[in-house]
């Protein structure tokens, strides 16, 4: 099985996946994202675009998951922003057409609170930025996703995206519960103090920076 975690950027997807990896046996992620960055590297820095608009992009990842999912007896995790309905379509909507069992949630939040997650990479910096006048930089970083995130909200809304999942006042943790009850999975206990998950979820951030 297939669970694909899409969202805006800073929605919470990368950590919403290395939750369920953490506490589900057997599971890997499969990051789609890898495949586009693979793309970019071929390629000189002035002519790469949006590596979604590349059709070698779905096309990729529609043969990694295929064979991933017909090699793999585990549940196959992809934490992946798409809202364009015709990319949806050839990854997402491909591989249920291939027989693969694929079960799709987009995390959804109010447009304050994915802004305040995007400052939150900055490892909890924000409070002293914003003390020295420097309150934006963080956001400024995260442009690409500011920009995008009206429109993946108003996207990601659609029926089409659907199973929606409001992440506002849910922690991580949560939100995979949900979504493991949801596809009839059983995650291992969270036993994570407070300190713990934080130090935890600062982790994946900082191992999936973009330098």
């Amino acid at each position: 099985m297939l669970l694909w975690i899409n969202g805006p950027f800073g929605g919470g997807k990368t950590q919403t996946a290395h939750e369920l990896h953490r506490r589900l046996p057997g599971s890997v992620i499969c990051d789609p994202e890898q495949v586009g960055f693979g793309l970019h590297r071929m390629m000189p820095s002035d002519l790469r675009a949006d590596f979604q608009s590349y059709p070698s992009w779905r096309q990729g990842v529609f043969e990694v998951l295929d064979h991933v999912l017909a090699e793999h007896d585990g549940v196959v995790i992809a934490p992946m922003t798409v809202v364009e309905p015709r990319y949806f379509a050839e990854t997402v909507g491909r591989l249920r057409e291939a027989g693969h069992k694929v079960r799709h949630f987009a995390l959804l939040a109010d447009r304050e609170t994915v802004l305040n997650r995007l400052s939150d990479r900055g490892l909890g910096l924000a409070p002293v930025l914003r003390c020295i006048g420097q309150g934006d930089l963080l956001l400024r970083r995260e442009q690409f996703a500011v920009d995008k995130l009206d429109y993946c909200l108003e996207q990601l809304s659609k029926p089409e995206f659907a199973e929606h999942i409001r992440t506002d006042t849910t922690t991580v943790a949560a939100v995979a519960d949900r979504i493991a009850d949801t596809v009839g999975v059983m995650l291992a206990p969270n036993n994570d103090s407070l300190l713990q998950g934080r130090l935890r979820r600062m982790a994946v951030t900082v191992r999936h920076a973009r330098l």
